[in-house]
């Protein structure tokens, strides 16, 4: 079974909790429900909620009690997508094979939904995170990573240093703090959420936030590469994008050859930072050792 299988049943189990608990696109106000559905519930890869489950079975959670909690994060991701692709920011016309949010609904609505998406997700964590009996005090854990991720000294604050770099020569320190927080932060918060629901030990917990941070950047990297290598059909978006912006990537500050040589490096950081947790880290060495190989 390669890493795919293994995790599509996760990705399944996590489209089910938000089909449920996000309203209904009949409930007023209906166009702004609409929205929302119509972004999170697009077909996506769910990288982050599935890092949260299988960061969660190393300490013997199952998928069963974690998706609830973990289906927030992509609401998060959503947000932050519907946000990253209005006209203001990098308007994007495409994402995950569909026109962008705005394009669909308006940017009035976009924006509404967006901001409905990451106040949801933390009624998501709070109504189900007590059902499934999680204590209040690992709930405001979890709330606390992932309001930092989300905020001005996480995703926001590299949203800010990629558009303001946009056109520049930068250096390469620079482009590793945008890509680090426009991206690594929500994929760190997403593992150490999982490590918290599950109680993990401090020691495991700390190898799995430097694993997190790494698999943020091999994330990001191959993101890039594809911007110049992929194919829009396969990737859902239009390729070419970063380069039409003058974007700052991987590729433009490195090279094609030195970027991917960067990725591969970085995989093999990732894998020795779990070294703590294995053999039982076998699924999430294979999700990161995936990822220069994605073409979506």
């Amino acid at each position: 079974m390669n890493v795919l299988d293994r995790i599509a049943p996760l990705r399944e189990r996590v489209d089910r909790e938000l089909e449920a608990f996000l309203p209904a696109g009949g409930e007023r106000p209906t166009s702004v429900h609409r929205a929302m559905r119509y972004s999170t519930l697009a077909k996506g890869k769910r990288l982050r909620p599935v890092l949260a489950i299988l960061t969660a079975e190393l300490f013997g959670q199952t998928a069963e009690r974690i998706a609830p909690v973990a289906g927030a994060i992509e609401l998060i991701h959503s947000y932050s997508l519907i946000h990253d692709d209005l006209p203001c920011m990098d308007d994007d016309d495409f994402r995950r094979g569909m026109p962008t949010c705005h394009k669909a609904f308006g940017e009035a609505i976009a924006v509404l939904a967006g901001d409905a998406l990451l106040t949801c997700a933390f009624e998501m964590i709070i109504q189900n995170g007590t059902q499934g009996g999680f204590g209040p005090g690992v709930l405001l854990e979890v709330i606390g990573e992932l309001s930092r991720a989300a905020g001005s000294r996480g995703m926001i604050a590299g949203q800010v240093e990629d558009i303001e770099c946009e056109g520049q020569e930068i250096d390469i320190g620079r482009l590793e703090y945008i890509h680090a927080h426009k991206t690594g932060k929500l994929f760190t918060a997403s593992v150490r959420a999982g490590a918290l629901l599950a109680g993990a030990p401090q020691g495991e917990l700390e190898a799995l936030t430097r694993f997190g941070a790494l698999f943020g950047q091999v994330f990001q990297i191959t993101d890039d590469i594809l911007d110049v290598e992929g194919d829009t059909a396969e990737m859902g978006k239009t390729s070419g994008s970063d380069q039409r912006k003058k974007k700052a990537t991987y590729p433009r500050i490195l090279s094609m050859e030195k970027s991917k040589q960067l990725a591969a490096e970085l995989v093999e950081q990732a894998v020795t930072a779990l070294a703590p947790c294995e053999p039982r880290a076998a699924a999430l060495i294979e999700l990161v050792r995936y990822l220069p190989a994605r073409r979506a």
